[in-house]
């Protein structure tokens, strides 16, 4: 039986990961002065209670979170733009939640989420979903005005150029994984590879589609290309914990 990932890329995620994205998202969050404040957020005193279910699980989260982080303000500028923010039935504690799961909305253009396996319903993710999907053509049209008005092709040119060009450099950096010998020996993983197709190369300059390489300098790490992060993950060696994602 094939194994899958937590997360299904561009489908949503499951209803866990939005609630800890969410209190990570809370804990990191911009604080705005106070005679600037629009969006009101939840008391963040008391450090979040994070459950993962798995390392997926957990590596969603906080890439969710800190995507959410990146977009802040135009997410924020969206729900008040859109007139969705405030609602009376969406309390301040929500906020952080709304935020991650409008970003996810967003990514997966405003589409319906899809999740394959089943997992136990959260109702506080499903409140926001329904509350956010209702109003998805006023958070669409709301979301092209402030692309309009930032004169930005899509929502990462709202990013500073900094902060892109460091973007740009970071997806073009070869994935790093390692080996967990405690698992699985380096022998058994070229043969597994080998078998997926993959073609073992001499050096990082060799990477193309579909090929890796062993690092020059730690003989259990192995370096793919960044493109194949979502296949790489999909794998039942990462399933199975024998390869870890650096």
């Amino acid at each position: 039986k094939k194994r899958t990932m937590s997360l299904i890329e561009k489908n949503g995620y499951h209803d866990s990961v939005y609630i800890n994205a969410a209190k990570i998202f809370q804990g990191i969050r911009t604080e705005k002065r106070k005679d600037r404040t629009l969006v009101c957020y939840g008391d963040d005193s008391l450090p979040p209670t994070l459950a993962f279910k798995d390392e997926y699980s957990q590596r969603a989260s906080y890439e969710l979170a800190f995507n959410a982080l990146k977009y802040q303000d135009l997410l924020e500028d969206i729900l008040l733009d859109s007139c969705v923010y405030p609602c009376q039935a969406i309390p301040d504690e929500l906020t952080s939640l709304l935020v991650v799961m409008l970003y996810d909305l967003q990514d997966r253009k405003f589409q319906a989420r899809k999740i394959f396996d089943e997992e136990e319903p959260v109702a506080e993710v499903q409140k926001i979903e329904r509350y956010l999907y209702r109003f998805r053509t006023k958070l669409a049209a709301a979301l092209a005005r402030c692309r309009i008005k930032r004169d930005a092709l899509s929502i990462e040119y709202v990013l500073p150029e900094t902060v892109r060009k460091q973007e740009q450099r970071a997806s073009a950096l070869p994935l790093c994984v390692w080996i967990n010998t405690f698992k699985i020996s380096l022998q058994d993983v070229f043969q597994d590879l080998k078998k997926k197709g993959f073609t073992r190369v001499e050096t990082v300059s060799d990477l193309s589609r579909y090929t890796y390489c062993t690092d020059q300098h730690c003989h259990d790490v192995l370096l793919f290309p960044s493109s194949l992060k979502e296949e790489l993950l999909n794998l039942d060696l990462f399933a199975d914990c024998k390869l870890l994602l650096q």
